[in-house]
C-alpha cells in the first residue's frame, strides 16, 4: 500500500512520538551523544559512527522542511526491526551547516542507488558514497565522515552513487 507523502509524514510523526515514549534498550556497544548534539559516539572506543538511529531518521524526516521523495520499502518503525534494512536520506543542498533541498530516502536491503548531485547524507546503518557511478571507486564509508553537519549528517560532495549493504 502506497501512502502519499502527507500521510507518511503524519505516520513518522506519531510513531517518534511512540518511540520517544517508550523506554530505549541499548544492544551490544553502549552509544553515547556528544554534550554538543555532535554524532553518537562508542563509548567503547571514543570514536564517531556517523550513524543514525531508526529514531532519529524518523524525527528528522517528520520535521524537516527539505523536500522528499521516498524510494524502497515504506518506512514503518513499528514493525519488527530487520538487521538487513537501511534507511538512507541524500540531499542535494548544503546551506551552512544543515542538509537539505531536494531529499531522497530510501528504506531497504542491499543496493546500489544512483545519487547525483548529492551533497550530503545520513544513513541508519553505515554506507559508501562513491565518486564513480555504479558504486564504483573511489568510495568512502558514513562511518568515517570527514566533515560532519548539523543533525547526523555528513557532507558528500561529488557522491554520485550511494553502496547500501546488508549489516
Amino acid at each position: 500500500m502506497k501512502l502519499s507523502f502527507l500521510a507518511h509524514r503524519n505516520f513518522l510523526k506519531a510513531a517518534v512520538t511512540i518511540a520517544v515514549l517508550m523506554p530505549t534498550m541499548a544492544v551490544g556497544g553502549v552509544i553515547e551523544r556528544d554534550s554538543d548534539s555532535g554524532p553518537a559516539v562508542s563509548a567503547d572506543t571514543g570514536i564517531p559512527t556517523f550513524i543514525m538511529s531508526d529514531e532519529e531518521m524518523a524525527y528528522w524526516i517528520a520535521h524537516t522542511d527539505a523536500q522528499l521523495t521516498f524510494i524502497g520499502d515504506s518506512i514503518n518503525p513499528l514493525s519488527s526491526r530487520s538487521a538487513e534494512t537501511t534507511t538512507v536520506t541524500y540531499c542535494s543542498s548544503r546551506i551552512d551547516n544543515v542538509c537539505g533541498g531536494r531529499c531522497t530516502v530510501y528504506t531497504g536491503g542491499a543496493a546500489c542507488l544512483n545519487a547525483p548531485d548529492t551533497n550530503c547524507l545520513a544513513a541508519t546503518n553505515n554506507v559508501g558514497f562513491c565518486s564513480g557511478t555504479g558504486c564504483r571507486n573511489p568510495c568512502n564509508q558514513l562511518s568515517t565522515c570527514g566533515v560532519r553537519l548539523d543533525y547526523g549528517y555528513c557532507y558528500t560532495p561529488g557522491t554520485v552513487s550511494i553502496a547500501v549493504t546488508n549489516v
